[in-house]
């Protein structure tokens, strides 16, 4: 225990000490931040330690976060999402992480394969490159001929990374809590939610099972796609850290040279592309979430090779029919379309703000009413979105995130193949077709079937809830509470109205009586002066009573508004 807490509060050391060398020592102090006691006072705020004192704050934080490690790498990729908190030229520096590092000796790449699979390396693969053909901070490839000739790519992960992520992983946790409890920032941001996310996310990344699997779902996905395919995964030469797939040949999708040279249409693997991923999203609802070059292969006859499937978007049926409307109400121009779309997947804390949000929209939307589709940059439209919904703390959901980035990076592989092809382009009429799909005969018998499903679960429990009801109103103490909200303002209005009315009333039998009394006056003006003394003392009598009663009303009348 106490060797852990050694090596964390080191860690924690390590971690501000980057952040102050590469500047932001400062930021961590106007947050809030408490250095540790072992810490604070050991670290001087050098901007220019690491000689990048001119850089932009976005690219000093990505060379901050490259150089603490995997965990912070993939931190930096997952926040390029969040444009809906950092400014443009952050998330732009984000977006350009690398995740390339030194490989590991083949000596431990022996070593673990041999601990997974209980057996000497060369009675597993026939053949085994020492080389590897890529290395990341997580994991590096090698490529093998499995014992019955089989070429074979073989993932492996580095020794001891998971331990270094966990470690990484708890004090990210610590500094949300920290965040989200003791500064404004938390009010607006759920920064325990992200880290929570994100640890789902690159622990889902540490166990290569999951990542076959993924590779499985999209093999049967695409199984209705033509020219689109990822490689097989040799499962009996896969573990939780070992992965065994088929080796396939391709070049980068990004190789326009090499693509020309193969006779391959740019135009025609850039739509195939953009179809593929508004495919994966709109109606498989399961998508690739990092389509980054280096993760697409195109072979010599045109197919398309998804490779790296171990970060993914999951949508459920409501959340794709959200995001096809939000497609469908960009390319229509429909602001209240769009913004429903967003508040469906409850973004929204407090409804107040809807009509501001909507507005915002709708001022975007008239900006891009007069442009071209083809012109319309999806990552732009995203972006100024998603700064209105901050502006009125409209908290974009992690789906929507994941989803803005995968076609942020798909735009920008559009531009390099054909600059002309947007993705919008390709999207809304598989949007508009996959909704015209979910009004058909076979769609409605399924939702008919899930609504019958539904009842029969109510009618089963009503009877329970009817009984339960009727047993507590058996108690002698059973009491139905009713309350009406702001009913104390109610009644001071109400008792405001009567008290006018009131007032109307003796006002108008006030001027009655003391225009009877000048009528009776003036009538008697001739008779006898006892008369005339009669009718001035009724007068005079008439109006003390009158400016008695009004002046008890009015103050009747102010003590009500009290």
């Amino acid at each position: 225990m106490m060797l852990y807490r050694h090596i964390r509060v080191r860690r924690y050391r390590e971690i501000i000490a980057v952040f102050t060398k590469h500047g932001f020592g400062l930021l961590l102090e106007r947050v809030g931040f408490r250095y540790p006691r072992k810490i604070k006072g050991k670290i001087s705020n050098n901007r220019t330690a690491s000689g990048n004192g001119g850089a932009s704050s976005g690219k000093r934080l990505k060379l901050a976060l490259e150089e603490l490690g995997p965990a912070f790498v993939k931190l930096g990729q997952i926040l390029s999402m969040r444009q809906d908190i950092l400014p443009a030229d952050i998330v732009e520096e984000l977006k350009k992480l690398q995740d390339a590092v030194h490989p590991f000796p083949f000596s431990e790449v022996k070593a673990l394969i041999e601990t997974e699979f209980e057996d000497d390396l060369e009675n597993i693969y026939k053949e085994f490159d020492e080389e590897p053909v890529a290395a990341a901070s997580i994991s590096q490839v090698h490529r093998a001929t499995l014992i019955s000739g089989k070429q074979v790519a073989v993932k492996v992960q580095r020794p001891d990374i998971e331990k270094v992520i966990d470690l990484d992983l708890n004090i990210l946790k610590d500094m949300a809590h920290f965040i989200d409890h003791h500064t404004k920032y938390g009010e607006l941001y759920d920064f325990g939610g992200m880290v929570t996310d994100f640890a789902k996310l690159i622990k889902d990344e540490l166990d290569f099972t999951k990542e076959g699997e993924n590779a499985d779902t999209f093999r049967r996905n695409f199984s209705r796609d033509e020219g689109l395919i990822v490689p097989k995964v040799r499962w009996i030469y896969t573990t939780k850290r070992v992965l065994t797939m088929e080796y396939i040949e391709g070049i980068r999708i990004s190789d326009a040279d090499a693509l020309d040279q193969l006779g391959i249409n740019r135009r025609k693997l850039a739509e195939k592309l953009a179809a593929s991923i508004c495919n994966q999203v709109l109606r498989d609802g399961f998508f690739h979430a990092d389509p980054h070059p280096g993760n697409i292969r195109v072979m010599s006859d045109g197919t398309i090779v998804f490779l790296d499937l171990g970060m993914v978007g999951h949508l459920d049926e409501s959340r794709k029919s959200m995001i096809r409307n939000f497609f469908i109400g960009v390319a229509s121009r429909d602001s209240r379309m769009v913004v429903g779309s967003i508040l469906d997947m409850d973004a929204l804390p407090h409804r107040g703000n809807v009509k501001k949000f909507e507005k915002g929209v709708d001022g975007i939307i008239e900006k891009y009413l007069t442009m071209p589709m083809n012109e319309i940059k999806i990552e732009e439209l995203l972006y100024e979105i998603f700064q209105i919904a901050f502006a009125n703390h409209i908290k974009i959901p992690r789906e929507f995130a994941l989803l803005s980035k995968t076609l942020g990076t798909l735009q920008g592989l559009l531009e390099k193949l054909a600059p002309d092809l947007n993705a919008l382009v390709i999207a809304e009429p598989i949007a508009k077709k996959l909704l015209y799909k979910s009004f058909s005969i076979e769609k409605m018998k399924n939702q008919i079937k899930k609504s019958l499903l539904n009842y029969k679960e109510l009618f089963g429990a009503f009877p329970t809830a009817i009984l339960n009801l009727l047993k507590k109103m058996e108690d002698e103490d059973f009491a139905v509470q009713f309350e009406m909200k702001e009913l104390d303002k109610l009644q001071r209005r109400l008792e405001g109205i009567f008290n006018r009315i009131s007032f109307s009333v003796v006002l108008l039998a006030v001027c009655m009586i003391i225009a009877a009394v000048i009528i009776g006056s003036g009538l008697s003006a001739g008779g006898s002066s006892e008369m005339y003394l009669l009718n001035i003392t009724v007068l005079k009598m008439g109006l003390a009573a009158a400016t008695l009663i009004v002046l008890g009303l009015v103050i009747s009348m102010f003590r009500s508004r009290l």
